[in-house]
């Protein structure tokens, strides 16, 4: 059904790995989803009900720590010319820490390829230095032949303050 589904959520998420800046924006490339799952809907031909699981390059940093990795876990409602999904999407940086996203998106497909999408994220948390990280943002999304997607997302975000002793 649809091949690269989970790449889509993750993307949106790690928008937001620039969240020390003002008006971060982040690029980057996820692969096709490392597990999905697809149910039928049993209404019409096509329609599908998908869980996926993948990774993606991040690059940026926050707080002052360079991004190290991504992934990335959704469900999403799925036709033949698009879908609806719904995420998880964390960033683990250098140092060990991490930052929650969760995102909301719709892509369009064609011959069971991703081919555009965008979503809408927003931090749900994180560990050590990125715990009161604080941001919301948008990414738009680009299907590539080999089943991969890439993203460019931007947002606003707020670093925690950090208490001087």
């Amino acid at each position: 059904m649809n091949k690269t589904l989970g790449v889509c959520g993750v993307v949106a998420l790690a928008i937001a790995v620039g969240a020390a800046q003002a008006k971060p924006s982040m690029t980057g490339t996820c692969s096709k989803a490392d597990v999905q799952q697809n149910i039928p809907a049993g209404d019409k031909e096509g329609h599908a009900f998908a869980l996926a699981q993948g990774k993606c390059t991040v690059k940026g940093m926050v707080n002052g720590v360079a991004a190290k990795e991504g992934a990335y876990s959704e469900h999403a409602d799925v036709t033949p010319t698009g879908f609806k999904n719904w995420g998880v999407y964390t960033v683990t940086f250098d140092n060990g820490d991490k930052i929650f996203y969760t995102y909301q998106g719709m892509a369009t497909m064609k011959d069971g390829n991703y081919q555009s999408g965008t979503n809408r994220y927003q931090v749900a948390g994180g560990t050590g230095k990125m715990s009161g990280v604080k941001g919301t943002g948008s990414c738009k999304l680009t299907g590539k032949p080999d089943g991969s997607i890439d993203y460019s997302c931007t947002g606003t975000s707020a670093a925690k303050a950090t208490a001087k002793e």
